[in-house]
């Protein structure tokens, strides 16, 4: 994934909020005040995974961690980020440069087709999201994008319509393969809860989500354009069309049970069958997470996500030694549970843990962790946030 812009990395940022930073890098960059901010959250995804763009459920939580963007009305467009010197003019029509700003232009392109865009605007972006760790970065940028530049147009758009404009801006501009998971939790995210979203029917329930989850960060980085995640896409649409020759209506790998997964290993070539396994098992580990969830059963819940890591790792082989190795140190320290969430090939470890014991837990993770690495993940714990908001500008 191109470089996004992230506060974490200057010294200076303190205490502000990523939209009060955003606002100061306005004013700073261009001399004058910002007359619209908002900001989106970026995601855990607790179960679900790669199960999204084969149409099944997603069980995503909005953490408080976001990404602010601060703009206002202009002559042409400038970008500015927190952390590179200088303005970016762009001309919004001109070829994709393979970097942050890729994101941007797909969104105001997005924006433009539905007649929802300014004319031209100065746009500044901050973020507190680690980037590259497997917490939609990506989606929280383009969602805050599309509600600042929808705002400075006069549009009140839906979350429904920020979320699609979002995704879009993603997998049809800058060419990232992804579902609408991602763009759907930032900008439908709820204080305290977990949101079941069911990709192909499109609906959306919240499920309570009490206290907190500690996010490890593996420290290896990944990348969403080209690569693994468009290999893994291109063969669940291959293993698709094999199984429509003997389901023919067959619309979503989703839609395969676990005792259709005999036949599938019969018919589809040696290494398609991990991956149609892998989305048929995520599917039934996603809605039962759910039910347990809502029941408070966070110990079944904690061995669902310890499946869930081991068939990433198995059969759709998108962990990392390092993920891997924190989520078996945390099966030990006494954690529910733990797994690699987001896409893979890096980011971070979820973790799950009793309340009186997660701090010992998330330090003796670490412990193991620094012995056979020689350095300490990144470790901090986010309660469930809202989705995406307006910000009020500061005086």
């Amino acid at each position: 994934m191109p470089h996004i812009p992230s506060q974490e990395k200057r010294s200076t940022v303190g205490r502000l909020s990523p939209a009060r930073l955003a606002t100061s890098l306005f004013t700073t960059s261009f001399a004058t005040r910002p007359t619209v901010a908002a900001s989106a959250p970026g995601r855990v995804n607790l179960l679900g995974e790669h199960t999204d763009y084969n149409g099944g459920p997603v069980l995503p939580v909005a953490i408080e961690r976001r990404t602010g963007i601060a703009a206002r009305v202009a002559n042409g467009w400038s970008f500015v980020s927190a952390t590179e010197d200088g303005v970016h003019q762009l001309d919004i029509d001109a070829p994709m440069r393979r970097t942050w700003t890729d994101y941007l232009v797909g969104v105001v392109r997005e924006l433009r087709a539905l007649r929802a865009a300014p004319p031209g605007a100065e746009v500044a972006v901050a973020t507190n999201l680690p980037i590259g760790a497997g917490l939609s970065s990506s989606a929280a940028l383009t969602v805050a994008a599309a509600k600042a530049l929808s705002l400075l147009a006069g549009k009140r758009l839906s979350p429904a319509a920020l979320a699609e404009i979002a995704f879009r801006a993603e997998y049809h501009q800058v060419g990232v393969r992804c579902g609408r998971m991602d763009q759907t939790i930032a900008a439908h995210g709820q204080r305290g809860s977990a949101l079941l979203f069911e990709t192909a029917a499109g609906t959306l329930q919240t499920v309570p989500l009490p206290g907190r989850l500690w996010i490890l960060e593996t420290g290896v980085s990944h990348r969403l354009t080209g690569g693994a995640l468009n290999d893994r896409r291109r063969e669940c649409e291959e293993a698709l069309a094999f199984c429509r020759e003997w389901r023919p209506g067959l619309a979503y790998l989703s839609q395969l049970t676990p005792d259709d997964l005999p036949e599938v290993e019969r018919r589809l070539a040696p290494p398609l069958v991990p991956r149609v396994r892998h989305v048929v098992t995520e599917t039934a580990r996603t809605r039962r997470a759910a039910e347990v969830l809502a029941a408070g059963d966070l110990v079944t819940l904690g061995r669902l996500l310890v499946q869930g890591h081991e068939s990433l790792r198995v059969d759709y082989q998108s962990t990392v030694p390092e993920a891997d190795l924190l989520v078996t140190s945390a099966r030990e320290h006494g954690a529910y549970g733990a797994r690699l969430t987001g896409a893979g090939w890096g980011g971070a470890v979820v973790l799950l843990a009793p309340p009186e014991r997660e701090a010992r837990t998330v330090a003796e993770v670490g412990s193991d962790f620094q012995k056979q690495y020689g350095r300490m993940p990144v470790t901090w714990s986010t309660r469930a946030s809202r989705g995406v908001r307006r910000e009020t500008l500061a005086d």
